[in-house]
């Protein structure tokens, strides 16, 4: 499985990005998928996370309510629409597959790809 991600950018604080995750081979269709992040000097936590329907999802506490996450199993792509975005939220965004289901671990995602620059100023 690979896995690319792109979309990130330079935003000003209260705006918007969408983030896309291609994946290749059939593994995506059947797996939950992840997107994580992380900040300079952190480690990298979880943001969101759906089922391989995309019926289930999950969400850190943190972007709840202003991040969705949705997947195109046709287009094998798993998107991050990113709203009322936050300084804080400055980050390389990963997008990653699902050894299991939904979860926040991050050993718990197998397939990761190579990340996407996100940077709000304020």
């Amino acid at each position: 499985v690979q896995l690319q991600a792109y979309g990130g950018g330079l935003v000003q604080a209260g705006g918007s990005l969408r983030l896309s995750c291609a994946a290749s081979g059939r593994t995506f269709i059947r797996s939950a998928m992840g997107w994580f992040r992380q900040a300079p000097g952190k480690g990298r936590e979880f943001v969101a996370g759906a089922d391989w329907s995309g019926d289930s999802t999950a969400y850190a506490d943190s972007v709840k309510g202003r991040f969705t996450i949705s997947r195109d199993n046709a287009k094998n792509t798993v998107y991050l629409q990113m709203n009322s975005l936050k300084s804080e939220d400055t980050a390389v965004y990963y997008c990653a597959v699902s050894r299991w289901g939904v979860g926040s671990r991050v050993d718990g995602y197998n397939y990761w790809g190579q990340g996407t620059l996100v940077t709000v100023s304020s």
